[in-house]
C-alpha cells in the first residue's frame, strides 16, 4: 500500500508517498480501506515539531481521522464492506493513522455511519464536526435563543460551528483578525474584525466558542454577558497556556469557563451528528479536495494557509 511515513520533522516539500505492507489484523483491531481523510492542525504540529518527542512512535503514519470501509473486521461486530468513520484515541501518534490506503485501527475508535454523502464530503466530518458538536452542545448547551460568538471563525472548525449554529437559528457573531477574510464570514448576523479586544465592541453574547485560545481568553471572558458560557477549544493564537492565570480574578463573576477535548468520540455522538446532517440536508463544509497522489500539494496548502476551510484528501 501507499502511505506517508514520518520519522523526523518534515516540511511539505519533503512529503513523499512510500510503499508499505498492508497491516496484519489482530484481535480488537479492524482493517479499514481508507476512502478519504481530512487534514488537521494537530497533524501539522506533529509533522513540524512534535515528532521529535520521545512519546511519538516512530516511524509513524500521521492522520487523526478517516472515513472508509471495513475490509477485515477481525473479531469486532463490524461487517465486511461496512461504511465507517474513525478518529482520535492515539491515531497517528501512538499507532499509525490515516495518511494511507489501509489503516489498522482499534475497534474502540471506529464508528458505523449511515449516510449517502460522497466520500470526500464524509471526509470533512469526523474530527471537525465531532469537535464542533461537543463544543456547542456538550460544553455550551447551545440553543436557538442564544447569541453565539465564534472567535477565530475562519478555520475549518469555525466554518462548521457557523453552519451548525446558523441551522439551529442562533444569532451568530463571528470574528477574524484579517480584513481580507471578512467576506468569508458574511453569512452570519455580525462579522467582526478582531484586533485582540472585543470587550465593549460586541453585545448580547450568551455563549462564546473561543478558537484563538489563551492569547485572547481573558478578553473573551469579559466580552460575554453575565451568565454566559465560554468554551475554549482552539489554540490558533499560538499561545498554549496562561501563566499566572488567576481563576478568581480572571473569570468574571457569573461567567462560566469550559473547554472541549476531542479525544473521546462515541457511536452515540457520531449518530447524532449524522442524524442532524441528514435531517437538515446539510453538506459538510469543505474548503478543497485533493487526490492522494497530490498530498504534498495538500500539505503545502495547509502550511501556507491557501485553503479557506477543511482540506480533504480523497484516496
Amino acid at each position: 500500500m501507499k502511505a506517508i511515513v514520518l520519522d523526523r520533522t518534515t516540511e511539505a516539500k519533503d512529503i513523499i508517498l512510500s510503499e508499505c505492507p498492508i497491516p496484519t489484523v489482530r484481535p480488537g483491531w479492524v482493517l479499514v480501506k481508507v476512502k478519504a481523510f481530512g487534514l488537521n492542525h494537530s497533524e501539522q504540529i506533529l509533522r513540524l515539531n512534535e515528532i521529535k518527542a520521545p512519546y511519538i512512535q516512530k516511524p509513524i503514519i500521521p492522520g487523526i481521522e478517516c472515513v472508509g470501509e471495513i475490509v477485515d473486521p477481525s473479531d469486532s461486530g463490524f461487517a465486511f464492506g461496512q461504511k465507517v468513520v474513525a478518529l482520535m484515541g492515539g491515531m497517528g501518534r501512538s499507532f499509525n493513522g490515516s495518511y494511507t490506503e489501509y489503516a489498522l485501527l482499534p475497534e474502540r475508535i471506529v464508528f458505523a455511519v449511515d449516510s449517502d454523502l460522497p466520500w470526500e464530503a464524509l471526509g470533512a466530518v469526523p474530527e471537525t464536526y465531532f469537535t464542533a458538536w461537543g463544543s456547542l452542545f456538550e460544553c455550551l448547551h447551545l440553543t436557538a435563543d442564544d447569541t453565539l460568538l465564534i472567535r477565530g471563525a475562519t478555520c475549518a472548525l469555525g466554518y462548521t460551528a457557523m453552519q451548525i449554529a446558523n441551522t439551529l437559528g442562533c444569532r451568530v457573531i463571528a470574528t477574524t483578525h484579517r480584513e481580507t477574510k471578512l467576506a468569508l464570514i458574511a453569512d452570519v448576523n455580525e462579522a467582526v474584525l478582531d484586533d485582540g479586544k472585543l470587550t465593549g465592541r460586541i453585545h448580547g453574547v450568551t455563549k462564546a466558542l473561543d478558537l484563538i485560545g489563551p492569547r485572547n481568553l481573558k478578553d473573551t471572558l469579559t466580552a460575554v454577558e453575565k451568565g454566559g458560557i465560554v468554551c475554549q477549544t482552539g489554540i490558533l493564537g499560538g499561545v498554549y497556556a496562561l501563566n499566572g492565570f488567576d481563576p478568581i480574578k480572571d473569570i468574571p463573576n457569573g461567567i462560566y469557563l469550559t473547554g472541549f477535548f476531542s479525544n473521546y468520540p462515541t457511536q452515540q455522538i457520531m449518530d447524532e451528528i449524522f442524524a442532524f446532517l441528514n435531517k437538515k440536508n446539510l453538506v459538510p463544509v469543505c474548503g478543497k479536495v485533493y487526490n492522494f497522489e497530490n498530498i504534498r500539494d495538500a500539505v503545502a496548502a495547509q502550511d501556507e494557509g491557501k485553503v479557506n476551510g477543511k482540506i480533504v484528501v480523497r484516496v
